[in-house]
């Protein structure tokens, strides 16, 4: 009687790191782990980068006279291994900004808002509606807001029942406010025009 060795099929890919992302060149590209996938993208437009950097600024403003937390702009947010990402803009408590932040000043966990400005490419697009919505959602984020300096509008996403979900759509007319964040109010107009 012959035996004969069976190799297993094999049916997983390759999951990558946070400890790959250190091994990838500094090139001006932008290399983020979502449950194991490498996304790379590109520099964005500058309407991107003014969008981001206007949130950035309210939020900041609203921090130092409130006392309550502390904005980032491009931060390292590392979830686990396999779930390494830089959301455009943070907002984090003063609690959680000193228990997450760690010496590299990467975030080791959930800020409370996330905000994650669109850039164009449906593929850009699909991970920010719906592949990082999930991982936000699935980490404890509290409020993740899509912005859209395209069609100057705001999708908010807030926890509900340990999910988020859909609030509100928000348009360049609109205000912008927010639970996790007494007495701020930011006309989207002051963001998109």
């Amino acid at each position: 009687m012959t035996s004969a060795i069976i190799a297993p099929e094999i049916t997983s890919q390759l999951l990558w790191t946070s400890a790959d992302l250190e091994l990838l060149p500094d090139n001006g590209n932008r290399y983020e782990v979502i449950n194991g996938e490498l996304f790379v993208t590109r520099a964005p437009h500058n309407k991107h980068q003014k969008t981001c950097g206007r949130f950035f600024t309210v939020l900041d403003i609203w921090s130092i006279a409130t006392k309550l937390g502390e904005a980032e702009i491009g931060a390292g947010v590392i979830f686990g291994d396999s779930d390494d990402v830089i959301p455009d803009v943070v907002w984090l408590s003063k609690e959680r900004h000193k228990s997450l932040v760690d010496a590299a000043g990467h975030f080791r966990g959930a800020p409370d808002l996330v905000i994650e400005v669109l850039s164009s490419g449906s593929e850009n697009e699909r991970r920010d509606r719906e592949v990082k919505l999930k991982l936000y959602s699935s980490q404890g984020v509290l409020e993740y807001w899509i912005a859209d300096w395209r069609n100057k509008q705001v999708q908010v996403y807030r926890r509900e029942n340990g999910v988020l979900k859909l609030a509100m759509t928000l348009f360049v007319s609109d205000t912008l406010t927010s639970p996790l964040l007494p007495e701020f109010a930011c006309p989207l107009a002051q963001i998109f025009n």
